[in-house]
């Protein structure tokens, strides 16, 4: 869409790159300065309520009503990449923590490649089933017609793991219960 439809070029898609590579290295950084002693399910569902506006601004841009209220297509795309990027790593960033301090010692590496594929296991099962729903919606390359309903539907499969959250009330009381007996 953003090559077809847009005419972005390599520059500047390598420009959102960029810019969203950054996006995540301030994510980290957020998450270290202002989020690490919050719960974990308080992360995630905040990220995954935060998301929600970006995704419905990515609807905004594949319909192109931003054109009509003068919104510049890079403005758009930028922002909603931007801080998709960084939304991604600040909900990444408890399941490393608690990874680490799950993992018992001199197994690290191990642990680290386990989550690791686990994660990238995961992103592979989501990008087959946007290609999945990309053809149930109709969307080729060529025809973007019904970009807007592919793109409602993901951002709302972003809301499907919020019930599972309840798994993190037990790992974060044993972590509230580990900070307690450190200090």
């Amino acid at each position: 869409f953003l090559n077809n439809e847009l005419g972005f070029g390599p520059e500047m898609l390598g420009r959102l790159r960029l810019a969203e590579s950054a996006a995540s290295l301030a994510g980290i950084l957020f998450y270290r300065w202002c989020l690490k002693e919050v719960p974990t399910k308080k992360i995630f569902l905040g990220t995954t309520l935060a998301y929600i506006p970006f995704g419905l601004l990515q609807v905004v841009l594949v319909s192109k009503w931003h054109r009509r209220w003068g919104i510049p297509d890079a403005a758009l795309a930028f922002g909603d990449d931007v801080a998709l990027a960084a939304l991604g790593q600040v909900a990444f960033m408890p399941t490393l923590v608690l990874a680490a301090r799950m993992c018992p010692p001199g197994v690290e590496g191990a642990l680290f490649a386990t989550l690791m594929s686990a994660y990238n296991s995961a992103r592979i099962f989501g990008q087959e089933t946007g290609g999945l729903l990309t053809k149930f919606c109709g969307v080729t390359e060529t025809d973007f017609t019904r970009l807007p309903l592919l793109v409602l539907l993901c951002t709302a499969s972003s809301l499907l793991p919020l019930p599972l959250l309840g798994v993190f009330d037990a790992v974060d009381r044993e972590g509230a219960a580990e900070g307690a007996s450190v200090s």
